[in-house]
C-alpha cells in the first residue's frame, strides 16, 4: 500500500472530474450491477498514468457523448475492491492504469498499459472518445 498522502493528489485528479471513487467490494458490485455503460479507470502512481491516462480522461470527458456512470479504483491502494473489479474484467489480465468500458456489467472494450504508456493524452483521449460514441 502506498502513503495515502502520496496518493491523494493522483485521486483529486480523477475525482475533480466527476468520476465516483470506489473503495469497497460492495460498492463495486453495485456499480457492475448498473444499467447502462460504465467507464471503470484504474488509476496508478507510475507515469503513464501521470503523463497519459488522467489526462487522457480529462480529454475525453470533454466530448459530446460519454459513459451514464464514471469510476475509478487505485491500484495498490484499496486491494480488494481492486482485485474484485479485475474479475469482472476477466479474461483480461491487470494491469495498471487500466481502464475499462463496460455495458451491463459486461467489457465492451479495454485499455490495457500497452494502449496507455508512450502514447499523448490527446490520442488517449480520442480513443476513448471514439468508443463514447460507438457504445454509449
Amino acid at each position: 500500500m502506498y502513503d495515502p498522502n502520496l496518493v491523494q493528489p493522483m485521486r483529486d485528479e480523477v475525482t475533480r472530474l466527476g468520476v465516483t471513487e470506489l473503495k469497497t467490494t460492495d460498492e463495486v458490485d453495485s456499480v457492475v450491477k448498473e444499467t447502462g455503460t460504465t467507464l471503470v479507470f484504474i488509476n496508478s502512481v507510475c507515469g503513464c498514468a501521470a503523463a497519459g491516462a488522467r489526462p487522457g480522461l480529462a480529454l475525453s470527458l470533454m466530448n459530446g457523448t460519454k459513459p451514464d456512470h464514471l469510476v475509478t479504483l487505485f491500484a495498490g491502494m484499496e486491494r480488494e475492491a481492486v482485485a474484485r473489479m479485475r474479475e469482472y474484467f476477466k479474461p483480461y489480465q491487470p494491469s495498471s492504469p487500466q481502464i475499462a468500458l463496460m455495458k451491463e456489467g459486461k467489457v465492451v472494450k479495454m485499455w490495457q498499459r500497452h494502449d496507455i504508456e508512450g502514447r499523448d493524452p490527446s490520442t488517449i483521449a480520442q480513443s476513448l472518445s471514439e468508443a463514447y460514441n460507438e457504445l454509449c
